[in-house]
């Protein structure tokens, strides 16, 4: 088998079965497990998968950059902040992660909506300029352009001094093993960090991200709260996280 073919059967074989492990696949194409992992190895540093200890697992496409993010899965992403934004309620504290579909979140909160907005996004901020019952509150820190979004340890000495009633999270990966993901350790750390200082953790995940896995641990999937969703999960993430007491929204039913 050439190693183009082997390539194709890789990919093929993780959009079938979300996995895959390198020594069952070497055995079954009659190929030394050194020649998989090379393939495996050469695959990840093109962004195509993500390499875990014995094989692979599918890479996020939400990694890419910002301007490429906000055209992927847009209606999903507006549906999931519609859904999101229905669950803030008046005089609570928020804090709304970076990124596209956090950006949904903001715009459809209500027009009477009283709330206090805490955010590392100049994006988010600058959405809700015109928001008039909403206080915003900004977090400095080094810009992380990816994301456009602050970290570092600036960042994360200021999310310390907030105790938010809800933390709307953004990740690129939702996985039953791998857990809660993104591309970037700094971003990865200050959602953490915020998280533990938040009542509440809703994650956002449209489609593309769900089976997904990118390089940085944010939290194990069970340490979330909510999972809002825009469409039905697979069965081994789904029974994981009613196994873990997450619970499941799905934006196009709520």
């Amino acid at each position: 088998m050439l190693t183009k073919e082997r390539k194709l059967h890789i990919m093929s074989v993780l959009a079938r079965d979300g996995r895959l492990v390198a020594k069952t696949l070497s055995q079954e194409l009659g190929l030394s497990e050194d020649t998989i992992r090379r393939d495996l190895r050469e695959l990840a540093a093109t962004g195509q998968l993500q390499r875990v200890h014995g094989g692979a697992l599918p890479s996020s496409p939400a990694v890419a950059d910002f301007s490429v993010r906000q055209n992927l899965a847009a209606s999903a992403k507006s549906h999931i902040g519609q859904t999101a934004a229905k669950l803030v309620q008046a005089g609570q504290v928020v804090f709304l992660d970076g990124g596209t579909t956090a950006i949904q979140v903001a715009r459809h909160l209500p027009g009477d909506l009283t709330a206090t907005v805490v955010t590392h996004s100049p994006s988010i901020a600058v959405e809700l300029v015109d928001h008039p019952g909403i206080s915003v509150e900004v977090i400095g820190g080094r810009l992380f352009k990816h994301s456009v979004v602050s970290v570092g340890a600036a960042a994360i000495e200021a999310v310390t001094r907030v105790r938010p009633d809800i933390f709307f999270m953004g990740v690129t990966g939702v996985h039953t093993d791998a857990g809660l993901t993104t591309g970037d350790a700094e971003e990865a750390a200050v959602k953490r960090a915020i998280s533990r200082q938040s009542g509440e953790t809703i994650v956002l995940a449209s489609g593309e991200k769900i089976g997904a896995v990118s390089p940085f641990l944010v939290i194990p999937l069970a340490e979330a709260d909510v999972l809002i969703v825009d469409g039905a999960l697979p069965a081994s993430l789904a029974d994981s996280c009613n196994r873990s007491g997450v619970s499941l929204i799905l934006a196009r039913d709520a």
